[in-house]
């Protein structure tokens, strides 16, 4: 096509030097390549815009079977590093954001709002009611793979993208008084000063009165240019990419959903007489045609037309009729965002099932659980069962035998199942639960505090957890191992006796031995199990299957040895 338009650029200037030069060829002969190289340049750019719209298709396969094969850490365009939070009770514990991330492997998000609902959930368990609510939709979702195509080809990355606190706020904020009086009186203003000029130039009246209107005209754009300024400057920012908002909500209201929590949400789209699309198409159209007054060669007319002066009033006029309905537009795409991926990681997970969530009772009793995070060629199932009979177990191995692994794959799914998705399990029952982990816990240099002391502070908020309306599970690696074996066996007792008291429910791995006594103490509401490992040709080998029971033996020496150390 490049090729085609050369060519007729080539024929039209060959034509232009007929015309202008020996003039052996009449005007009339310019039109057909200028037409014909007009329809090549509309043309040309379909099929640009066809040809990008065709690659971001190959990258959301590629993407795809990369989650498939094990290969997505560090591919995404967004591993929500924005939503890292290390002061969180467990966010950085259980990888939920950066490369490598649970976000990184869920988000199919294209907007910020979207980015920001799916870590808000991944961030804060949902109630019963909630989670219910949101299961039907994931899975009316899930089969549904030209919807979340057609939302991932739409627009830009998502670090380019809209800022929905900054158009919230747009929306929300008190606008000025309306202008639909004064709409009708700049352009009326702008068609006399126009016709002055048009009479003045063809018709010999003098310039009078257009100097005159000139005046009227300047004096009322004089009166509103604060006005004017302010919605200028307001609108600037958060309007960004409102083709971006408006082409998602379209491709939206075309969907016809099932499940109540999908159709309450296009309800929110559907704003009477227009639907939400438009509006912010017609938003867009403002701020497009606003734009304009950039360009240094529209000002004069600009001014006679008073330009911005009429997009101003009518953006200012949307703001007070639609302003207040951008919040719930912008919840109903991002939280359709969210359960959308959601949504692909169970398409792409086909043995992921829905956990049932208890309504009453303190809860997680998982068969065949599995870290979601783990390539399903390497995943080791275990179960996993905590109640009200049973609060604890104390988790007994070697180094390297898969206790925090087993922290990581609890927690893990129970993020997920209490943000409404998919679990890797054959089965998860599981009631609404607060989430505490102290399992990466790291000293700070800067912060003067060591090791135990950042340690002591995770134990203390979580306890503070417990302490809350809402149960708690509780994921402890390596408990206390900051500090001497005395202090480390009397506190550790007291702190899980603290969690246990108070109703929660958790793991405790250690590889002392001697802390196995802290669930001897504790029972009948708490247990010892344990991993193994064993010498295959002298290199020691793991199985990872949890065992009851405390472990008989340590590896540590073996470990030693095998990198060379004379032990």
């Amino acid at each position: 096509m490049s090729n085609v338009r050369l060519a007729v650029f080539a024929a039209g200037v060959a034509v232009a030097a007929a015309v202008f030069g020996p003039k052996v060829l009449s005007e009339a002969w310019l039109l057909p390549p200028l037409v014909v190289f007009i329809g090549l340049v509309v043309v040309h750019d379909r099929l640009i815009r066809r040809g990008d719209r065709a690659e971001r298709a190959v990258a959301f396969y590629e993407a795809g079977v990369a989650r498939l094969e094990g290969r997505w850490m560090g591919r995404s365009e967004s591993s929500g590093e924005a939503f890292r939070e290390a002061a969180h009770p467990y966010s950085e514990d259980l990888d939920l954001f950066g490369q490598g991330s649970l976000f990184e492997l869920l988000s199919l998000a294209r907007t910020r709002a979207g980015e920001c609902t799916l870590a808000a959930w991944l961030l804060s368990p949902a109630t019963a009611e909630e989670v219910i609510a949101r299961q039907p939709a994931v899975a009316e979702l899930a089969p549904k793979l030209d919807l979340r195509e057609d939302l991932w080809l739409i627009g830009a990355p998502v670090a380019a993208g809209m800022h929905p606190e900054e158009l919230r706020r747009w929306g929300d904020a008190e606008p000025s008084a309306s202008g639909k009086g004064l709409r009708l009186v700049a352009p009326v203003l702008a068609s006399l000063t126009i016709a002055a000029l048009v009479a003045w130039w063809t018709l010999g009246i003098g310039s009078v009165p257009f100097q005159v209107m000139l005046v009227i005209q300047s004096g009322f754009a004089l009166s509103l240019r604060g006005r004017v300024r302010q919605t200028i400057l307001a609108v600037d920012a958060p309007c960004r990419d409102l083709a971006l908002f408006s082409a998602l909500l379209e491709r939206l209201e075309s969907e016809d959903f099932d499940a109540p929590r999908l159709r309450s949400l296009l309800e929110a789209l559907d704003s009477g007489e227009h639907l939400a699309s438009e509006r912010i198409a017609r938003l867009r159209r403002y701020v497009d045609l606003l734009d304009a007054r950039r360009n240094q060669l529209f000002v004069p007319i600009g001014a006679l037309l008073l330009w911005s002066t009429q997009l101003a009033l009518a953006i200012e006029d949307w703001r007070i009729a639609w302003g207040p309905k951008l919040g719930e537009w912008l919840e109903a795409v991002g939280e359709i965002e969210a359960l959308a991926s959601l949504a692909g990681f169970h398409f792409e997970n086909p043995t992921s099932v829905f956990p049932e969530i208890l309504a009453e009772g303190t809860r997680f009793e998982a068969m065949a659980l599995a870290h979601p995070l783990l390539p399903s060629e390497r995943r080791i199932v275990n179960d996993v069962a905590l109640g009200e009979e049973l609060q604890l177990l104390v988790v007994s191995g070697s180094n390297m035998s898969g206790k925090s692994t087993l922290l990581r794959t609890v927690g893990t799914n129970a993020v997920l199942a209490l943000a409404g998705g998919a679990v890797v399990a054959e089965h998860l029952r599981v009631s609404r639960l607060a989430i505490g982990a102290s399992i990466r816990i790291q000293d700070s240099l800067l912060e003067g505090s060591s090791h135990f002391y950042a340690e002591i502070q995770r134990l203390r908020q979580i306890m503070e957890l417990a302490d809350g309306e809402t149960p708690l599970l509780f994921l402890v690696d390596e408990i206390l191992h900051g500090t001497n074996s005395h202090d480390r066996g009397v506190g550790a007792e007291a702190v899980v006796r603290g969690f246990v008291e108070r109703g929660a429910l958790g793991l405790v791995t250690t590889h002392d031995l001697a802390l196995a006594r802290v669930a001897d103490a504790l029972a009948p509401r708490a247990a010892n199990v344990h991993f193994e490992d064993h010498l295959e040709a002298g290199v020691i080998a793991f199985d990872y299957r949890l065992r009851p029971g405390v472990v008989e033996k340590s590896n540590a020496l073996e470990l030693m040895r095998a990198v060379g150390l004379a032990v």
